[in-house]
């Protein structure tokens, strides 16, 4: 697979990763089966998407448990991104920012993931009532003491929160600002798919001209995006898609033309060319710092995404994507 670089320091990644919280964190409970997902961290690698996504919160600490299995035996093959900053209660999530917590959330991230050191720590989100540059100082010393090799930021995810007439990641870019005066930022984890643009507007050319990694979150549309979900069909109560304004019926059923054209791009490159890998190809095709790290938990869908690194889309696929109505049913 081809390598990209994430950040200043030049760290090499398969240019596909891997999101790992569908395995235990926020899908379809009763789909979550540990050997299975076992067997997808597996398939990644071997097919060279080796930044493997995780975070503290989902499950909360399973997830890096579950990742953990792996990399005890591979950890050469991988490159571990995990993430600090919220805290799970039992009907909330809160933000812990404060020095000493992340100390602590590190060494215990390092014990589930069994290895020494983490290749990207992530601050999930910052926390209201600790400055950032505070967090993220904490975060830097862990680099010192050898425990973390890079640290990468979350994107502001509340978009209900955006003030009138602001673009929607003003928030984090203020954010990235501040910390980038403390210690470098290597990467920034946002949302980006074909139904999902808004990064491209300001927050992926702060990265760009910067040398900032740039990781795809929800590449994929949390699903929608790969052709196979059913208008309808519906979403067990525990997982994210029930509540989302995008996920109802009516707005999956008005969203189809986006999937149609890329099942239309996808027939032009062949019969066993999905619309999930053209959906990942465009992603891949916003810059070569941009890494996608879709998420799934079935070997299937790992190869088959994996794949999607070898598809160059045309100028005209390109745009053709661009020319797709706009998805209905936003958070806004």
């Amino acid at each position: 697979m081809e390598r990209r670089t994430i950040g200043a320091a030049a760290l090499e990644v398969g240019a596909v990763g891997l999101g790992c919280m569908p395995m235990s964190w926020a899908y379809t409970a009763s789909r979550q089966r540990g050997e299975e997902s076992l067997r997808a961290v597996h398939t990644a690698l071997d097919q060279g998407s080796t930044l493997l996504d995780t975070a503290d919160m989902y499950g909360p600490f399973t997830n890096e448990l579950l990742v953990g299995r792996v990399l005890k035996e591979r950890r050469s093959d991988a490159f571990v991104s995990t993430k600090v900053g919220l805290l799970v209660g039992e009907q909330h999530i809160v933000a812990n920012g404060r020095p000493g917590y992340v100390r602590r959330a590190c060494d215990a991230s390092l014990r589930r993931l069994q290895t020494d050191v983490i290749d990207l720590y992530q601050l999930h989100r910052a926390d209201p009532e600790v400055p950032v540059e505070e967090t993220w100082g904490a975060m830097a010393d862990l680099v010192t003491a050898g425990k973390v090799r890079s640290l990468g930021l979350c994107a502001v995810g509340a978009r209900s929160g955006r003030r009138s007439g602001a673009r929607l990641h003003d928030g984090t870019i203020r954010q990235l600002e501040r910390v980038q005066q403390v210690f470098p930022i290597s990467a920034v984890e946002a949302e980006l798919s074909v139904w999902s643009t808004e990064a491209l507007d300001a927050l992926l050319p702060w990265c760009a001209v910067r040398g900032v990694g740039f990781l795809s979150a929800m590449p994929l549309g949390n699903g929608f995006l790969t052709g196979t979900l059913t208008p309808g069909e519906g979403f067990e109560p525990d997982d994210v898609r029930a509540r989302h304004p995008r996920f109802t019926a009516e707005m999956m059923a008005a969203n189809q033309p986006i999937v149609a054209g890329l099942r239309r791009i996808a027939r032009r490159h062949g019969d066993e060319v999905t619309p999930a890998q053209v959906a990942l190809a465009w992603v891949l095709a916003q810059g070569s710092q941009v890494v996608p790290v879709p998420g799934t938990k079935q070997e299937r869908w790992v190869d088959e995404n994996a794949r999607a690194a070898g598809l160059r889309l045309t100028a005209a696929d390109l745009a053709e994507v661009s020319a797709l109505p706009g998805a209905r049913g936003s958070w806004d």
